[in-house]
């Protein structure tokens, strides 16, 4: 714990800080978690990586945020899944199940590295930075990878919560579809939930769920994604078994026990005001260990590889609302 506690706590200090702006500011596009970033980089890039905190960077980095996704399987429960009726949970699996495929295999054409596009892929698709920071527990990417996937996920999400409001009235879509389109297609949980907002009650409701639902998604996503990656590395040596990716399952446990009487009905609210402290925890530390030379050699494709794909899950998801 001696070794841990300086990297911890400024790691901790700055996820309070990126909170604190959030809160104060009331601007849904600061979600802490990209500010904890860009004030981790920001720090880096001044005092470098001392050794004093290196230990508990990596621990933010790895135990901290496995810890965080295993308790984000608090907020979503199977009773909220159901309410969504089938039509609703088949369109959150397909564009999950169409958009990162798309999003990799457009990334191929686009000269985008493969891992940075699975992970712009996988933050679309499914829960912006939380699928991000998720996924390359598996994927195995690089710093940068990470910081450039949340820059481009908070960019096109921010970009659709603002430009969702008005689509949804110029098409004269009623309040439960709108609150689906929404939910089906926005990058992140608040972004979601605040342009489903906009719609009214109704709307935010049914975006609100929808978004959980493809949140759910994220334990077998994770799964998958490891799957892949190990068969994709198959013919490298030591690189063909797939990881265990045992947050994931941890994550899916949390969800069936808390749709139980067995969890205290306090647990999720704790949950929501503990798990965005361990996220922008450990995204602030990876943001301690950006190089950002390496950040810009990366250049202007993985940008609009994450224009495109949001533009397919948009698309894709008012189709599928409309045909519901």
């Amino acid at each position: 714990m001696q070794s841990l506690a300086p990297g911890l706590a400024l790691c901790l200090a700055i996820a309070a800080l990126a909170i604190i702006v959030r809160n104060m500011t009331g601007i849904a596009a600061l979600n802490p978690v990209v500010v904890a970033l860009v004030v981790g980089v920001g720090i880096g890039a001044v005092i470098g990586r001392p050794a004093a905190i290196k230990p508990g960077i990596s621990f933010a980095v790895r135990p901290l945020l496995r810890a965080a996704i295993v308790l984000l399987g608090l907020q979503v429960t199977l009773g909220m899944l159901a309410s969504l009726g089938l039509g609703a949970l088949v369109l959150a699996v397909l564009v999950v199940g169409l958009t990162l495929p798309f999003t990799i295999w457009l990334g191929q054409r686009m000269g985008v590295d493969p891992k940075l596009s699975l992970l712009i892929g996988t933050g679309t698709a499914i829960c912006g930075a939380s699928a991000i920071v998720a996924a390359n527990q598996v994927a195995r990417g690089t710093d940068e990878d990470v910081t450039y996937s949340l820059a481009v996920i908070t960019l096109w999400g921010t970009v659709t919560l603002i430009l969702f409001p008005y689509l949804a009235g110029f098409m004269g879509m009623n309040p439960y579809s709108y609150g689906l389109w929404a939910g089906a297609s926005i990058h992140e949980v608040v972004q979601a939930v605040g342009a489903a907002a906009a719609g009214g009650p109704e709307a935010s409701q049914s975006g609100t769920v929808m978004k959980l639902a493809r949140v759910f998604l994220l334990a077998p996503a994770v799964v998958a994604l490891g799957w892949w990656v190990a068969r994709s590395h198959a013919g490298q040596a030591g690189q063909a078994k797939a990881p265990v990716p045992w947050f994931a399952f941890g994550f899916l446990a949390l969800v069936v026990l808390g749709s139980t009487p067995l969890m205290p009905g306090f647990a999720a609210d704790a949950s929501r005001f503990v798990v965005p402290i361990m996220l922008a925890a450990s995204v602030a530390a990876l943001g301690l260990q950006t190089d950002l030379r390496a950040l810009k050699a990366r250049g202007a494709a993985p940008l609009l590889l994450g224009l495109a794909s949001t533009i397919f899950i948009a698309l894709l998801a008012l189709v599928g609302v409309s045909v519901i």
